[in-house]
């Protein structure tokens, strides 16, 4: 862990769950797919955090399985092109981060059935 941090400080803000955009992000974040795994990155838990302030920008916060991953250059685009669909949304941005790692514990209950680890 980063020695810069206070102990209990979390390396992501919170999502703004209670945006009444929030639902509809989610919904399009799942129609981006991985393209070596066959599940979408939101089920993946690549997305760490979904920001939507009071102008609906939405900032999106994401990472990916792997720091060498072919389509890093490519995956920020693809995201920000799928949530600015959702009607309502003004502009976004989309940052990769690295920390905290992912993992496998990230993986929701439906990319593990859908992977066979369940």
């Amino acid at each position: 862990m980063d020695g810069n941090l206070d102990a209990g400080e979390p390396l992501i803000a919170p999502s703004s769950t209670e945006h009444p955009l929030h639902d509809d992000v989610v919904a399009a974040l799942r129609t981006v797919f991985d393209p070596e795994i066959p599940v979408n990155i939101y089920d993946l838990g690549l997305i760490y955090r979904i920001g939507i302030d009071a102008d609906a920008h939405v900032e999106i916060q994401m990472t990916l399985t792997a720091p060498g991953c072919p389509v890093a250059g490519e995956m920020p685009g693809w995201v920000a092109d799928a949530v600015l669909t959702v009607p309502g949304v003004r502009t976004t941005d989309v940052q990769l981060v690295w920390e905290p790692p992912w993992g496998m514990e990230k993986l929701t209950d439906e990319a593990k059935l859908e992977l066979g680890f369940m």
